[in-house]
């Protein structure tokens, strides 16, 4: 079938791009950068903003499917700089499917839309979302998540996918950034270090966005359903990290706070940030604080049950992988 993905050059939507050539559907790459890359895998790459209504219109021209990956991710920031791509560009997203009478749009989301500040141990789907959220990145993904799961119907089925915790080779954000900070010495272990954490391999996560849009059909239960997506097997994050960093050669975690002393640090620090409009990010917020202390994994019984995902690499070998495309990238560190 012809596809599109938005963010196909991205970290995810590059390996649903490519798992897409594989089997051999026609993809649409749309992004806002250009990755020759996708064209040498004969890929249409189309450079826009998903803020464009028009551009993302004409980009779904003549598509059957459509993998909505991109977003504006982080955990700081201003309201707009998050509503503008997350939730106006899904608007245009959902507006050119209809436009073009796009049958099947499958919509990224995170779990981090039903994080409430409180411990999820083994949750499911039915968990709601909080009253209020402390950073603009999981509540523009949550509105988001609504408008796409909210325009489900006979001539166009969706549904939402929350992966957690992507990682995996390629990725240039989320591990890079925490192997930085622990050699700076700036990461503390927030809490007693025993809060057990859901984390997904990045080709788990695409594959089950292949599996979630195929079973994309009248009648099915994943039409207008949301699922959890991860490798199934939880990890105490701080020993985790720590075997990471030995494998790479960073020091280990010394610094212990307190999850109340960390959230008082980082309430204090975005007053500063917002306040004063100091430039770059706040190393610590009120939000990544629970996040580091707290029990964050998720029941995929759903997901297993309506399309069949079932992790094909377990914990053991993702990690291994992902180290080995860490030192090959030169996130190793040697301490002579």
């Amino acid at each position: 079938m012809k596809v599109l993905v938005t963010g196909g050059g991205g970290f995810l939507g590059r390996y649903v791009v490519e798992q897409l050539v594989a089997r051999g559907d026609e993809v649409i790459s749309f992004s806002r950068g250009t990755y020759p890359e996708l064209a040498q895998l004969g890929v249409q790459t189309i450079q826009g903003d998903l803020q464009d209504a028009e551009a993302i219109k004409k980009a779904c021209v003549g598509v059957e499917a459509v993998f909505h990956t991109a977003a504006r991710p982080g955990f700081w920031g201003t309201r707009a700089s998050f509503y503008g791509p997350n939730v106006i560009g899904t608007e245009n997203v959902i507006a050119a499917c209809r436009a073009n009478g796009v049958s099947r749009l499958v919509y990224t989301s995170s779990p981090s839309v039903i994080f409430d500040n409180t411990a999820q141990s083994g949750i499911d789907e039915c968990h709601p979302y909080p009253q209020k959220y402390e950073n603009f990145y999981s509540e523009t993904k949550a509105l988001g998540e609504q408008k796409v799961i909210q325009a489900n119907g006979p001539d166009l089925l969706t549904c939402a996918l929350r992966p957690h915790l992507i990682f995996g080779p390629r990725d240039r954000h989320l591990l890079p950034r925490v192997i930085a900070a622990g050699r700076a010495g700036t990461l503390p272990q927030v809490g007693d270090g025993r809060n057990r954490v859901d984390l997904t391999y990045v080709q788990d996560a695409a594959r089950a966005h292949l599996l979630a849009a195929d079973r994309l059909v009248p009648g099915s239960p994943v039409a207008g359903s949301v699922y959890f997506i991860s490798q199934d097997e939880p990890v105490m994050l701080w020993p985790w990290l720590n075997a990471l960093f030995a494998a790479l050669n960073v020091p280990p975690i010394r610094l212990r706070v307190p999850l109340w002393t960390a959230r008082t640090i980082g309430g204090v620090l975005e007053w500063l940030y917002r306040t004063f409009k100091l430039p770059g990010e706040p190393r610590l917020t009120r939000f990544l604080a629970s996040e580091l202390a707290l029990d964050h994994f998720y029941d995929i019984s759903r997901a297993k049950r309506d399309f069949g995902y079932r992790p094909q690499i377990d914990m053991a070998e993702a990690t291994r992988r992902t180290i080995e495309f860490l030192k090959d990238t030169g996130q190793e560190h040697t301490s002579r």
